[in-house]
């Protein structure tokens, strides 16, 4: 079972280029964030002729969440727990069966900025809210996947250039540490569970000439639980993607998995 995460800012500004990486690809799920767009607004046809189930939770203009999947969906939720006032799409899980059911989550974490200031209290109230949702979902002892643009680089060796973003709410203490109270749970970064070495980004800013520099980070992750760590095939990043005509400033990274 492949599992890809993938911020595609703008559905409807990417279909065609996010069309081209499926068929290039074929990821058997794919987690999409920052679709920017209402539900019934979402173009599903493109997508449901290559065989994908479309489950959204969208929001006009900004933020939104979806999930693709060759694979039956069932059980799906949307919208993070933990404050009913918050109407912010940026959370949707479902159960994905392959050979054995996995649950798998889209997240679109909260970007912070400016930093200190009301954007950046809201970040780690999320972080917290997530933390709480990704114990309960441990306790499952289901295989699960949280999938999706965290907004946080976790450690120096993510970032190009991580002297740039020490005032940033991507990388401050702060949301750095509540990334690790949730691995402390007792998930697992993909990625580095595959490679440990510096060097590999899913973002390129499209500003200054990121992408031509390679002045990346990461912060697109896919946190495993340890039964879903146990059945991990293969991860990686498709750096390529950022080089295709009108990309997104993210690209997809995916795992492999036993399942």
């Amino acid at each position: 079972m492949r599992i890809a995460t993938y911020n595609i800012n703008g559905i409807k500004a990417r279909a065609e280029a996010l069309g081209a990486w499926l068929d290039a690809a074929t990821p058997d799920v794919v987690l999409l964030q920052e679709i920017k767009s209402a539900d019934a607004a979402f173009p599903r046809a493109p997508f449901e002729a290559r065989g994908y189930a479309v489950e959204t939770h969208g929001q006009k203009g900004f933020n939104g969440v979806a999930i693709l999947s060759k694979l039956p969906l069932a059980d799906v939720a949307r919208g993070l727990p933990g404050d009913d006032a918050d109407d912010q799409a940026r959370w949707i899980e479902a159960t994905v069966s392959g050979r054995r059911p996995v649950r798998i989550c889209s997240l679109y974490l909260p970007n912070g900025n400016p930093a200190p200031g009301p954007k950046y209290d809201y970040k780690l109230a999320w972080m917290a809210r997530m933390k709480a949702r990704a114990a309960a979902m441990l306790a499952t002892e289901m295989p699960t996947v949280l999938g999706g643009d965290y907004n946080v680089i976790p450690q120096p060796e993510d970032a190009a250039r991580p002297q740039d973003w020490r005032e940033d709410a991507l990388f401050l203490l702060d949301s750095r540490a509540a990334f690790r109270r949730i691995l402390h749970l007792g998930y697992a970064d993909a990625f580095r569970l595959r490679e440990s070495a510096p060097g590999h980004y899913s973002f390129w800013d499209y500003q200054a000439g990121a992408w031509q520099r390679d002045n990346g980070i990461r912060i697109d992750h896919l946190l495993l639980s340890p039964q879903a760590a146990d059945l991990l095939d293969g991860a990686g990043i498709d750096k390529a993607v950022r080089g295709w005509e009108k990309p997104s400033d993210h690209v997809p990274v995916w795992i492999d998995l036993d399942a």
